[in-house]
């Protein structure tokens, strides 16, 4: 087998992977362990952290951030160690983690909207942009008073910080693209009228 030959399988193992992590979603599976129900049926109709929080309290909130920021910190990981730091293996691992997220195959690909996923990745591919993030969403919320609105905002610079922190051109691609893909998640979800469910704590 040649070297270009193991390396397209290589990518192949990283893509399929990095997919199978993506689709562990921390939200759904909470409430299936806690409530026996499917979170998309409540609340928002999201399977996402803030919607665990509506229905499990702060804990399920916490814990599906933990959850799915570790999927993609293990994912990467992998990635890391079989590609040898290769920046096209990790930035193909982190978009089908996102993937992964948005449409998860055992979910009938309804799946979450993918911050937690695209903020994890970017932790991982450029630190830096991480804290340039926190810098501007503090700023952004103290002028604007709206933490979703400050988000986003924020998130913008995601991708910018890559570019200019002398990353790979293949990480600030990627996280544009991951970036891109987020942002018409939320723009082309439509309200769902769903159940309320509360946890009792």
């Amino acid at each position: 087998m040649s070297v270009d030959q193991m390396n397209v399988y290589m990518l192949i193992a990283v893509c399929l992977l990095s997919y199978g992590f993506g689709g562990l979603n921390g939200a759904y599976y909470l409430t299936e362990i806690y409530l026996k129900d499917d979170i998309r049926r409540h609340g928002s109709g999201n399977a996402g952290a803030t919607n665990a929080g509506r229905l499990l309290g702060k804990k399920g909130f916490i814990l599906t951030i933990l959850i799915d920021t570790f999927k993609v910190m293990a994912a990467l990981a992998i990635t890391f160690y079989m590609s040898e730091n290769d920046p096209a293996a990790m930035s193909l691992s982190s978009f089908f983690l996102l993937i992964g997220h948005l449409f998860p195959v055992q979910l009938g690909f309804r799946g979450g909207k993918g911050v937690v996923v695209f903020l994890a990745a970017s932790l991982f591919l450029n630190p830096l942009s991480i804290l340039v993030l926190a810098v501007l969403m503090g700023v952004s919320y103290l002028l604007l008073k709206d933490f979703k609105k400050a988000g986003f905002i924020s998130m913008l610079t995601i991708p910018l910080s890559a570019y200019l922190s002398d990353q790979p051109a293949e990480y600030w691609v990627v996280l544009l693209i991951m970036l891109a893909i987020v942002l018409l998640v939320h723009q082309k979800t439509p309200p769902r009228q769903v159940h309320h469910r509360h946890h009792r704590r």
